[in-house]
């Protein structure tokens, strides 16, 4: 006889972290309906309204926007893939350690990559961005928008003119800030950004939102030799999505349901709206901090909203901190790594997660937690 097995009963968390972000009900729903073929046209009619979602949300009128069979990561390596070849000379803006691993990744492609540094947590000035990019000359530039290492926005407008006058393309790593703050890809000029199904958007992961500019496609067009990664090849993944419908993969079907909701959602909320939302618990979250006299990393005007990172109280561990806060309260929130290990914690309040009560709910037991710690707030 059969051994049986109990069904799975994962614990409940309030997910509190720079991602997964709390899933919405109507996106769990959608996940229960019958799954269909990869080549069914319902899906193609699902993948449709995936893609004029993301041209939404992305900000953009680009008529190619799709999302990738994989994680966050997947968008980016898609996006350097496809637009990085051998020989390339791939300059990057290094702040954080997304920008660390677009720096790998153009490097497995051959490229040539240059870099300009800055301290984790900060960002460029423009002044500084024209004279790299005109110094380099580069054929591709990469910059991390929303850098989910330190909380930081980095703005892309001057990197996208001064790329655009050396006649290079430019990507922008979207991930931490797609549906909760401005993308505007058509607005910065960005030719290539990606992001994830699961900070802003509020779904698993499990998908990589892409869009792809004018410029960029027509690049694709002409390019000779064939990416490198069969997988990530927007040439073949076009003939798939497109109007052919050519066999390429078998898509993930339950979780371009669940993208599909998710967007829905937002385009209900109304962008404007999605984003006073979330900049306004950002700042509720981030004046709570510093009445505890905890100074946030990242200076004020350079903040996400979806990302939080107060630094830490001397003296304070934070693996102690979250693991009291996850064992005691079931709130999930990380810390840093890299130069900032053991320095700040990530707090994200990003799609369904950013509300008011959860501001009130996690300032709560962080207080109770360093309490316990030892430390004593001013206020």
């Amino acid at each position: 006889m059969a051994e049986a097995h109990a069904t799975i009963e994962p614990p409940r968390r309030l997910l509190m972290g720079p991602g997964p972000s709390p899933v919405e009900p109507r996106v769990y729903d959608a996940m229960t309906k019958p799954v269909v073929g990869h080549l069914d046209p319902f899906f193609f009619q699902v993948m449709e309204e995936v893609r004029a979602g993301l041209a939404y949300v992305f900000g953009t009128k680009n008529e190619f926007n799709l999302a990738i069979s994989g994680t966050g990561s997947a968008g980016m390596e898609t996006a350097v893939s496809n637009f990085v070849e051998p020989g390339m000379k791939f300059a990057i803006f290094a702040n954080g350690y997304f920008c660390d691993r677009q720096t790998e990744m153009g490097k497995r492609q051959g490229a040539t990559v240059v870099r300009l540094e800055k301290p984790w947590g900060e960002t460029f000035c423009a002044e500084e961005v024209r004279e790299f990019i005109r110094r380099e000359k580069p054929h591709v530039v990469a910059y991390v928008q929303a850098e989910t290492s330190t909380g930081a926005f980095q703005e892309g407008k001057a990197i996208c003119e001064a790329a655009h006058e050396a006649g290079a393309m430019v990507i922008a790593d979207c991930v931490t800030s797609l549906g909760a703050m401005p993308v505007e890809v058509d607005a910065t000029g960005i030719d290539i950004a990606y992001s994830c199904s699961q900070k802003g958007l509020s779904a698993p992961p499990g998908l990589a939102p892409i869009t792809v500019g004018p410029r960029a496609m027509e690049y694709l067009r002409s390019r000779k030799a064939p990416n490198r990664s069969w997988y990530l090849d927007l040439a073949l993944l076009a003939e798939y999505y497109g109007n052919s419908h050519r066999y390429h993969h078998t898509a993930p079907i339950t979780m371009f349901y669940a993208l599909r909701e998710a967007l829905a959602i937002v385009k209900e909320e109304g962008l404007e709206n999605r984003f006073a939302r979330h900049r306004r618990n950002h700042l509720a979250l981030v004046a709570g901090l510093e009445a505890m006299g905890m100074r946030m990393h990242v200076a004020e005007e350079h903040r996400l909203w979806s990302l939080n990172t107060p630094r830490l109280p001397d003296g304070i561990i934070d693996t102690k901190v979250r693991k009291r806060m996850l064992d005691e309260d079931g709130i999930e929130i990380l810390g840093g790594f890299g130069p900032l290990a053991g320095k700040i914690l990530r707090i994200g309040l990003m799609g369904a997660g950013s509300t008011q009560e959860n501001v009130l709910t996690v300032l709560g037991a962080l207080e109770k937690a360093l309490r316990t710690d030892g430390y004593t707030p001013p206020a």
